[in-house]
């Protein structure tokens, strides 16, 4: 029989295949501290929270038997996930549970800021008859911009189709196909708010996704155009938004988000312009019952050892397998985040092939690594070992793990190929025995470098003075450069430089090395 301890309040629904489980005794004990959870957790198989509880490194080494934690919601921070990784105990959690949740209220934010119904509840409330301050627009013909097609994004794209509202995306991932599948326009960011009556973000806030909406952005928008963001407070830059707003380029917003939240002393917060609400895109019944359903059915199948998803740390590995494919992690990590930032086009397949000593062991879970790196250059902390298979899967993304018995001279070689629908990427790397992880191939160019800090791949024509002129050109910025390596095939013809550099290169100086005459590309990689 094995145990489970809930130490926060969840409803009967949302553990009943818990309690229904004939091989599971569930206990309730809410409200714990620190102390008295270490004092009873050893008895236990698994532990089931919300956010209250505190999951420290001190609880899970006294849980000698945990086998699992589940969070009933999104976010895990009130759990020791290394702590957990080094002690094998799985932490899942419920990205699915939320939704429709969270499509619900962004569609909901949506009609009302179309309406102005927020802003005429409020003067009628004050006792004021006024019917004409609060003409609206219809939703019927417009064009809605999503930004950002995963599961939530989607959702609402199917809801607006159903007010006959014309749906343009854009994703990093996202293919003509799938979008024909989805049945919305494929389109690029600038496409998606130049023609946009209506934008909505929907991606996770990472390096990329800052700002992603800003300035720049609104300059190329309709004159009228309706914000609405329910993702995460960042993806719009606010201080931009004030001045479209103010400037008569935006007609409105709708923010769930903030920056800062609680958002004290915002500008945008008590605009007549801009519907608000306090982060409450997850808050509905169904999906606080949801998540504590999905992460019940996946304690289940952990203590039984069966399949399961969702977890947030590592996955359990053989030990055997583990001792061999561990010195690997870091290195196919870095080639999916080093191949991630330099292809360009919706991402369709991943090839990742191994060769050398690697073809005798099983590299599935380097793998998932490979895939992890990939994707979360695109979809940030969301992205884990486990769940990156599904991921791709949902993005119609075909991954291929191949073995091969050319290695290049090399011990081990790892080999990960991007096939995006513009063009094709592969960069190799390789464990030197006393200098660790190395990139050592791009697009077929010979290279030595270490996947690691600010990087700039610049291709060029291999002609005398092209290295010089892009040394002082970074010099004259106050860029300086730790080290360069070239790779070419023939004399005089194309060639890569990658160049480690001691910090971020601004924009305008990624600009103008562009414009030199040898230059044919300059991509910034951060690793």
């Amino acid at each position: 029989m094995y145990k489970v301890l809930v130490s926060d309040p969840l409803s009967e629904f949302g553990i009943q295949k818990l309690l229904d489980a004939p091989d599971v005794e569930v206990v309730r004990q809410t409200g714990l501290s620190e102390s008295e959870l270490i004092n009873i957790i050893a008895e236990y198989d698994a532990l089931l929270v919300r956010s209250q509880t505190k999951v420290t490194a001190a609880v899970i080494q006294a849980g000698k038997k945990l086998k699992a934690v589940g969070r009933a919601g999104v976010g895990v921070d009130n759990i020791d996930l290394n702590a957990a990784t080094n002690a094998g105990v799985v932490v899942i959690n419920a990205p699915d549970g939320n939704t429709i949740s969270t499509a619900e209220h962004s569609f909901a934010m949506l009609m009302a800021l179309a309406r102005r119904i927020p802003m005429a509840y409020k003067k009628l409330v004050d006792g004021e008859w006024d019917r004409k301050s609060f003409t609206g627009v219809e939703l019927n013909n417009k064009v809605l911009g999503v930004v950002g097609l995963g599961r939530i994004g989607a959702e609402v794209a199917k809801r607006a189709k159903a007010f006959n509202m014309k749906v343009i995306a854009y994703d990093p991932f996202l293919t003509e196909e799938r979008a024909q599948k989805l049945g919305v326009q494929y389109g690029t960011l600038d496409d998606v708010v130049a023609r946009a009556d209506f934008i909505t973000v929907h991606t996770p806030l990472t390096k990329d996704t800052k700002y992603i909406i800003n300035t720049k952005q609104f300059e190329k928008m309709k004159t009228g155009v309706r914000i609405i963001n329910c993702a995460r407070g960042g993806i719009i830059n606010e201080k931009a938004l004030l001045e479209a707003i103010q400037s008569g380029k935006v007609a409105g917003a709708a923010l769930d988000v903030f920056e800062q939240e609680p958002p004290v002393e915002n500008p945008l917060v008590g605009l007549p312009q801009v519907v608000v609400t306090p982060h409450l895109g997850a808050s509905t019944v169904e999906a606080q019952e949801n998540v504590a359903v999905d992460v019940s059915e996946e304690i289940i199948h952990i203590l039984r050892n069966e399949p399961f998803k969702n977890a947030v740390n590592l996955p359990s590995v053989p030990a055997h397998v583990l001792e061999k494919v561990e010195p690997y992690f870091k290195l196919n990590e870095k080639l999916g985040e080093f191949i991630a930032q330099t292809a360009v086009g919706a991402l369709k397949e991943v090839v990742v092939t191994y060769s050398g000593e690697l073809t005798d062991i099983d590299t599935a879970p380097l793998t998932r690594t490979t895939l992890k790196g990939i994707l979360s250059y695109h979809l940030g902390e969301g992205v884990n070992y486990v769940n990156a298979p599904a991921l791709a899967k949902s993005r119609d993304i075909h991954v291929t793990e191949q073995k091969s018995n050319y290695s290049g001279g090399f011990t081990n070689l790892v080999s990960v190929t991007l096939k995006t629908s513009q063009e094709e990427k592969t960069v190799s790397g390789t464990l030197l025995n006393g200098y660790g992880a190395r990139i050592v191939k791009i697009d077929g160019y010979s290279i030595d470098i270490v996947p690691q800090g600010h990087l700039l791949l610049i291709h060029h024509n291999d002609r005398p003075g092209a290295i010089g002129r892009v040394g002082t050109l970074l010099g004259t910025n106050d860029v300086n450069i730790a080290t360069m390596q070239v790779g070419r095939r023939d004399l005089g013809g194309h060639a890569i430089m990658l160049l480690t550099v001691d910090k971020e290169v601004t924009p305008d100086v990624l600009d103008t090395l562009g414009e030199l005459n040898e230059i044919s590309s300059v991509i910034q990689i951060e690793l």
